[in-house]
């Protein structure tokens, strides 16, 4: 018998990834199919399974991907193929969503439906804006209506009322209509300067706000060119902006920033970027694979009792040498009592995971600099040292050891190839727009981003477009495309490389 399918109807927030429920991010991992709206954040698609059907579903303003009576009915369907159906619904699905209309087809068809909420942009929006939408000194209540009626029903507005009634105003989905809902609010007895903001992409990198008033609105809106999706708030409260904005005056906010690592790793440069306001475009232009060579590797495992150091010069080159030890090995003490030296805080970290120490350090990773550290620690006179590297690497470090003594064996425990998916789609975003920044962590992110995007053309078309790196390797593959970055990171780590985007912003203000 055919198990019974199940439709989710999760409310993804705002836009901010970061907002969604945990419930709904539970139940995205465990999607078969997920039908999701135009202003959903394309990340949080990340959460699904690699098997899960993606269907876009996006409505925004007047256009329809799927027209809604065929979204009802798409619902039905997968769910009698017994799957599990999250539809994903900007915002909370029961405002101004259109959700109770899925809920009812699902609920006449049989099917069984869980309904999530989400945080709504009705609030959010304004908080990222710095309007709280009640304050005891202002007032105590809030007022939301749409800017879309549905067309073919009369309406219930009692715009009388509503200019009347006490406290905030929030007006969703109404750019289009500003100048006609503001003379409606003029001519039911509502001051004409009360003050009004419209945030536009609100709790995203892309947040834009205007303000005026009721009487000067419209003009505002014509002038900057402010276009949907926008939230407008109508009050009093609108005049504790300038106190209350913490969003908008982060360190690199307003800034679009395109990061190239590799997918499993984009999180924690993209949530550094994110939490100081930045517009993050995740475009990872590499994948780790195994080398094509494995033998080598085997060969170094059979005899890791006889070295007297195993270098890591990267987190992927811990995680791939330690998946093929456990193949092998059952108990982590069969390392032996090899030393162990790490190439950056982040690689230190990774081996530390495992409950192993770190015997060296270096401070950067620059050949002469790894040297230093490890003859700083002894003489590496006919010592053996295995590096753990990729397939592709510089050959300064080997040669630079072997010249000290030591006896050096240079193993591939992975190789680096290129990434073409766009499941984000933030190359298509770059290639229709471009980037303030573009940022680089190895080598070989420059040298697969340029094959996929060609670098010197990309910021030929988009002269606003500068480049940062990690580190002297990694401005290195940029310099042998004849450009230069805008800024190397002092400490060659994240963070260090996010402080040198802040420093370059802050001086270019």
């Amino acid at each position: 018998m055919k198990a019974k399918g199940m439709v989710y109807l999760v409310g993804a927030g705002p836009g901010d990834a970061g907002l969604l429920t945990l419930r709904g991010a539970e139940l995205l991992a465990r999607a078969d199919v997920v039908v999701y709206d135009a202003l959903v954040n394309p990340e949080l698609m990340r959460l699904a399974p690699k098997t899960a059907e993606l269907i876009y579903g996006g409505k925004r303003s007047k256009e329809h991907a799927i027209p809604q009576d065929e979204l009802n009915d798409l619902l039905v369907t997968k769910a009698r193929e017994g799957k599990t159906v999250v539809r994903l619904k900007g915002g909370d699905p029961y405002i101004f969503g259109r959700g109770g209309e899925e809920a009812e087809e699902l609920a006449a068809a049989g099917i069984g439906f869980e309904v999530v909420p989400g945080v709504s942009s009705v609030v959010a929006a304004p908080n990222y804006a710095g309007i709280p939408l009640t304050h005891r000194a202002h007032c105590s209540s809030f007022t939301v209506i749409t800017g879309h009626e549905d067309p073919t029903k009369d309406t219930d507005m009692d715009w009388e009322q509503l200019a009347k009634v006490p406290g905030t105003k929030i007006i969703l989905m109404g750019v289009e209509r500003i100048r006609g809902l503001a003379q409606t609010f003029m001519a039911h007895g509502l001051a004409a300067e009360t003050p009004v903001a419209m945030v536009r992409w609100g709790t995203t990198g892309q947040q834009e706000s205007i303000e005026g008033t009721l009487a000067t609105i419209a003009e505002v809106v014509d002038q900057t060119h402010f276009a949907a999706p926008a939230v407008t708030v109508i009050g009093d409260v609108v005049a504790l902006r300038p106190k209350l904005n913490w969003f908008e005056h982060r360190p690199l906010f307003g800034q679009r920033i395109v990061v190239t690592r590799a997918r499993e790793q984009t999180g924690e440069l993209s949530r550094l970027l994110l939490e100081r306001g930045a517009e993050v475009l995740e475009i990872p232009t590499i994948k780790i694979a195994p080398p094509d060579n494995l033998e080598d590797l085997k060969d170094a495992l059979i005899v890791l009792h006889e070295y007297d150091w195993i270098v890591f010069t990267s987190p992927n080159g811990v995680a791939a040498f330690f998946g093929y030890f456990f193949k092998g090995f059952q108990d982590l003490r069969d390392i032996g009592g090899v030393r162990i030296a790490a190439v950056g805080p982040a690689t230190a970290a990774k081996i530390r995971e495992l409950h192993l120490g770190v015997d060296v350090i270096p401070e950067e990773y620059v050949a002469a600099k790894i040297v230093h550290a490890l003859t700083k620690f002894e003489s590496l006179e006919n010592l053996r040292i295995l590096l753990m590297r990729a397939e592709v690497a510089n050959r300064d470090l080997p040669l630079q050891l072997e010249e000290r003594g030591a006896i050096v064996d240079d193993v591939a425990c992975y190789k680096t190839v290129p990434e073409t998916e766009d499941s984000s789609g933030g190359g298509a975003k770059l290639l229709e727009s471009g980037a303030d920044w573009i940022t680089f962590t190895s080598g070989s992110t420059v040298e697969h981003f340029h094959a996929r995007f060609d670098l010197p053309k990309l910021v030929e078309r988009f002269p606003q477009l500068r480049l940062a790196s990690i580190g002297p390797e990694t401005s290195k593959a940029v310099a042998a495309l004849n450009l230069k970055p805008e800024v190397e990171a002092r400490v060659h780590t994240m963070e260090g490389l996010v402080e040198a985007l802040e420093r370059s912003v802050k001086k270019a203000k």
